[in-house]
């Protein structure tokens, strides 16, 4: 099991997959399976059963998870993009 490049609360921009090019902050880091859960991004729907918070039951919209290497610090990202002198979208 390798030590992740990435840590809870850290921003980070995807750089592959089909959420690429979004930014968000590190919720979790599962290191057995070298994944990570962003904040606002790979929303998935998860139907929840009847219990005392929902009466009716419900769906509820939270983050799936990413691999590792799917993630870049933003930091590091915007520098690899000033060496290319690629501009900034704000």
């Amino acid at each position: 099991m390798a030590k992740a490049h990435v840590k809870k609360g850290d921003e980070v921009v995807v750089i592959a997959g089909t959420e690429r090019g979004k930014r968000g902050k590190i919720i979790s880091v599962f290191p057995a399976s070298q994944r990570v859960i962003v904040e606002g991004v790979k929303m998935i729907k998860k139907h929840v059963r009847k219990n005392r918070q929902n009466p009716q039951g419900a769906i509820i919209e939270r983050e799936g998870t990413i691999h590792l290497s799917n993630v870049m610090l933003a930091s590091r990202f915007e520098a690899r993009a000033a060496k290319r002198g690629v501009p900034q979208a704000s």
